[in-house]
Order: structure tokens, then sequence, then C-alpha cells
């Protein structure tokens, strides 16, 4: 069982930056960033493999940067020039398997909010 505490959500403005952060009770392989907005689908934003391979979601290339302290545990979401359409619920999510797709996540966070106004 991993538990996993998301937080450095909030509101800022468009064009602004945050950092998202991530404190799991247990080192996992394969570790990534989800989010949802209201009445869509839940959307893959970034995947980082335990050696450090990261893919990221078209439409946040060049913005967003996912890493990891595997020492501490921790996974970061920096987050730079956000727009409105970034606005969700953020989600770390973890999973044992070797397979870093965007399937079959088994451990998830609570959540933390990014809202991005004009």
């Amino acid at each position: 069982q991993v538990q996993l505490v998301e937080s450095g959500g909030g509101s800022v403005q468009s064009g602004g930056s945050l950092t998202l952060s991530c404190t799991a009770s247990r080192d996992s392989y394969c570790m990534a960033w989800f989010r949802q907005a209201p009445g869509k689908e839940r959307e893959t934003v970034a995947i980082i493999y335990g050696y450090g391979l990261t893919t990221l979601t078209d439409s946040v290339k060049g913005r967003f940067t996912i890493s990891r302290d595997n020492a501490k545990n921790m996974l970061y979401l920096q987050i730079n020039s956000l727009k409105p359409g970034d606005t969700a619920m953020y989600y770390c999510a973890a999973k044992a398997s070797i397979n870093c797709d965007s399937s079959s996540y088994d451990y998830w966070g609570q959540g933390t909010q990014v809202t991005v106004s004009p």
C-alpha cells in the first residue's frame, strides 16, 4: 500500500507558475500526475519512470516539468505559463509495474486544485 498526499495547488493568474508536490509513503517505480476538470474526463499530464525517463502530454510540453526525488519519496510538477485551460484537480498516482503507461495506476492521492484566472 502506498499513501500519496499532494500539495501546492492554488489560484493564480494566467501566465503564473506553481509547483505541485506529492509525498509518498514509499517509493514506486512509476509515478504520474493526472488532472480532471469539471465535466471532463481525467487526463494524463505527465509520467516519470523510476530511473527518470519522463513523458508529457502534448498540451503541457514546454510548460510543465515532472521530476522526482527517490531518496525522499517525493514527486513534483513544475507548472509554468499557466493557462485557464489548465484549471483542474491535479492528482498524484503511483504503481509498482515497470510498464509506466497511463493505465492501471493503483494508488492515488486526494488531489490538489489548480485554478487559473484570465
